[in-house]
């Protein structure tokens, strides 16, 4: 029995893998570095999250005793059947993203596609309400392309999933990665993985990290439009998850006031930089501010379009946004755009 009375299309949803899932789709030495050498990914996260179960909802604890996200049934029941997904994009619980580890890119590759073919095999094959994201290793450019030619044809996989830290993806070196996935009719997914800097530093609290996670996208979206990524690339979408969206008004009028002043140094840019968001970059809802109905229609209203904004749980993580209370009421139309529409517009291989 589902909780709610309209389609949602959700564009972040977390499915778990821990090394043992995965170990049968490496091939060696890869194999060997994990079950023989105690081999683990780099991790600069040393924070910790208000939750009873670390960085997830404790109800989100399969029965066995396993994390949040690592069992399809448990998710099924607890998420999909029982709000009443139409669809949902997996986003992963790979920490970190292979394309955020520092040294030894072959082992992020094999890492990578041991993941592609695991989520293939175990998530999208058994539930036609689920799509996919492929993971590359970004670092070493033509594995990346080759890991999105191998698995990017696949009908389930709608994006290349890329991580907010350091690497700022619009430098050119990244362009022919743009090729393949605008071959493959695959988006881009950003979801923020490491905390956002300043001033060359961390944020000392988890507290600081949290508020100051926008400002990692907008640097992505800057950085991606201005580089001439999506005039270059005119079918390429670019979808910022995780990262909340009342930033998007701000930069979009702070981009149009430099373009209007600097365009002389992006000869290549072609149109206003608001309209190419408004064109080619979504942006997903969670985690979501607590609005007025009349300050989200406002919201919306200064972005120029309905056409922006589409909806994400962020499950099974702790700041899970609820479809029937995170967002205000709005008009039904609006509604079906933003929890349904949008996506189904944003992703070609989403069925219409």
């Amino acid at each position: 029995m589902t909780t709610n009375q309209f389609a949602i299309v959700d564009t972040d949803i977390h499915e778990r893998v821990q090394y043992k899932d995965i170990l049968k789709y490496l091939d060696e030495p890869f194999r060997h570095y994990i079950t023989n050498c105690h081999w683990i990914q780099e991790k600069h996260m040393p924070y910790t999250q208000p939750a009873v179960a670390g960085v997830d909802r404790a109800d989100a604890i399969t029965p066995d005793g396993r994390p949040g996200g690592s069992d399809l049934a448990f998710m099924q029941k607890q998420l999909l059947d029982d709000i009443g997904h139409e669809y949902g994009i997996l986003t992963s619980a790979l920490d970190p993203s292979p394309s955020s580890m520092h040294g030894w890119y072959e082992m992020a590759t094999a890492l990578a596609s041991a993941y592609n073919d695991w989520q293939i095999e175990e998530w999208l094959d058994k539930d036609d309400r689920l799509y996919g994201s492929v993971h590359i290793a970004a670092q070493d450019r033509d594995a990346a392309i080759k890991e999105i030619e191998r698995v990017g044809s696949h009908p389930k996989m709608v994006q290349v999933l890329l991580p907010i830290d350091d690497i700022m993806w619009g430098d050119p070196f990244y362009h022919p990665i743009f090729e393949a996935c605008e071959k493959h009719q695959l988006m881009i997914g950003m979801h923020h993985n490491e905390p956002p800097v300043y001033y060359g530093k961390w944020p000392r609290y988890f507290i600081e990290w949290h508020t100051l996670i926008p400002t990692a996208h907008m640097k992505q979206v800057t950085n991606m439009i201005f580089n001439g990524v999506f005039d270059k690339f005119p079918k390429l979408g670019l979808i910022m998850i995780e990262g909340g969206f009342t930033w998007v008004p701000h930069l979009m009028w702070k981009m149009d006031q430099q373009y209007r002043d600097l365009r002389h140094e992006v000869p290549w840019l072609k149109r206003k930089p608001s309209d190419i968001f408004k064109q080619q970059i979504k942006v997903t809802t969670q985690p979501a501010e607590e609005l007025t109905k009349q300050e989200f229609a406002s919201l919306v209203e200064q972005m120029g379009t309905d056409e922006i904004l589409c909806f994400s749980t962020d499950y099974p993580h702790w700041d899970y946004d609820s479809p029937t209370r995170a967002l205000p009421k709005m008009d039904p139309e609006l509604k079906k755009k933003i929890f349904a529409e949008n996506a189904k517009a944003f992703y070609p291989k989403l069925p219409k």
